[in-house]
């Protein structure tokens, strides 16, 4: 037989997946999966759930990093990109005016009416250097502020505004920009008074950590820099399209709107990556000036057919299921009930966020036996014990979620919006079983650790 067949080749290859990361690909990926036991063999999935071959159920509490907003295979966004795909249109003829992009755009600008305009691109980090170089030309200042730990994606653009030295060793020269502690108003202050700033990029939560701004920050940044001339820039790559129970996270507080904002992620349905950047009109109008400057930013991809139709069904969906309301209502069910453990184990510090964006952070317990341990699990490496809860909540009870950031002793749950209160009721009976554990003096998950300090030893 010739020709080329998916279904062919998967059933004859599929087995190698491992294999193949770890000749072609990231060899450390399948490494540090078959380290965890994460190594699973997925064969479909829907909604907030995976299936193994076995048949046995996964609940998917990551999202893909929140990718995935809606679950996986949503039925309408499938059937959007079908027809899309279908309908043979004349797509990325660079010269003409499509209406996909057009319509998206509107119904984008639908949830943010003080902003007037939407560049496409292809994903999240794209939607960042979007802003950065807009704000730039806009204001005709070199220099953007960001806050320590703070995540905006990988390309070098992006990265310099990336709060986390251990994306950025190694990659230098980066561009000159400066960070700032989230929340420290008289910093952002000292700096717009210089007079170069361009402006100012902060998620309204914080992804490493999960940390919000605290109340009133935003209100008062953006006034400040609009004072100095200078452009607020909201990231929403993760926090936008519902997920913290409004649709854009900055929506929290009042009087908030900044000059540029930041989407992806969701926006894609999960199938064709697309990323927007959503800004006032004179912004746009002073980046393309003039004819000449038409072209002055693009992207090859960006606003093509199946990304159009893929967030303008998502968007719908959003709007017919009231999926917003929904992420705000399970959020609050799933935070309060976590919240009300944090007095039962003294190894649970504190539960934080909103909306479906929550963090849940670990930290020294009083008593003497599991101090001791924990004092095993710090010296070999911070954020051991955050793992140590990950690996069961996989391996014994079928849940998916991953640590919020390296050397963070915090697991952030993002799971997609669709989620009700049985998945609320299987993760919390799970991470209370895992708790139990933890603190009953011994078992599997003090066993696990030792084997994750003899790991972590190896790699210094």
């Amino acid at each position: 037989m010739t020709g080329f067949d998916l279904t062919r080749l998967l059933a004859e290859r599929g087995d190698e997946r491992y294999d193949l990361h770890a000749r072609h690909l990231n060899h450390q990926l399948p490494r540090m999966l078959h380290t965890l036991g994460f190594d699973k063999v997925y064969d479909r999935a829907e909604g907030a759930y995976f299936w193994d071959r076995d048949g046995r159920d996964y609940l998917d509490m990551l999202a893909g990093f929140g990718v995935m907003g809606l679950g996986r295979h949503h039925p309408v966004v499938r059937q959007a990109l079908h027809d899309v795909l279908d309908a043979g249109l004349a797509d990325l003829t660079r010269f003409d005016c499509q209406p996909l992009p057009g319509l998206l755009a509107e119904k984008l600008l639908g949830h943010a009416p003080h902003l007037d305009r939407v560049f496409f691109g292809n994903s999240g980090t794209e939607a960042v250097e979007t802003a950065l170089k807009f704000a730039r030309y806009a204001t005709g200042r070199p220099r953007i502020v960001y806050c320590t730990h703070a995540f905006h994606g990988l390309t070098t653009g992006s990265l310099s505004v990336n709060g986390e030295d251990g994306f950025r060793d190694g990659f230098a020269p980066l561009l000159p920009d400066t960070a700032i502690e989230l929340g420290d108003l008289a910093a952002l202050e000292r700096e717009v008074r210089r007079g170069d700033v361009a402006g100012f990029v902060v998620e309204p939560i914080q992804g490493k950590g999960v940390h919000p701004t605290p109340p009133g920050f935003l209100r008062a940044a953006q006034e400040l820099l609009h004072r100095h001339k200078a452009l607020l820039i909201a990231d929403e790559v993760q926090t936008g399209l519902g997920r913290t129970g409004d649709f854009f996270a900055y929506q929290h507080e009042e009087g908030v709107e900044p000059d540029l904002v930041c989407v992806a992620k969701a926006l894609s349905g999960g199938y064709v990556p697309v990323g927007a950047t959503l800004g006032k009109d004179w912004i746009f109008k002073k980046v393309y000036s003039s004819m000449d400057r038409v072209l002055v930013h693009s992207a090859s991809f960006g606003a093509n057919a199946q990304a159009m139709a893929a967030g303008l069904a998502v968007l719908t969906v959003m709007e017919d299921e009231e999926t917003v309301a929904q992420a705000r209502h399970t959020g609050d069910l799933l935070r309060s009930r976590l919240a009300a453990l944090v007095d039962r184990y003294e190894l649970l510090h504190d539960v934080r966020g909103r909306g479906l964006m929550i963090g849940i952070e670990f930290g020294r317990p009083k008593s003497l036996g599991l101090r001791s341990r924990w004092t095993m699990l710090q010296a070999a490496r911070k954020g051991l014990f955050a793992q140590m809860v990950v690996v069961p909540l996989l391996q014994r009870h079928r849940i998916l979620t991953q640590v919020s950031g390296d050397h963070l002793e915090v697991i952030k749950l993002i799971p997609p919006l669709i989620i009700g209160e049985r998945e609320v009721d299987r993760f919390v009976e799970a991470f209370t079983a895992v708790m139990d554990d933890a603190h009953g003096g011994g078992g599997l998950m003090w066993d696990f650790g030792r084997t994750l300090v003899k790991q972590a030893l190896q790699t210094h």
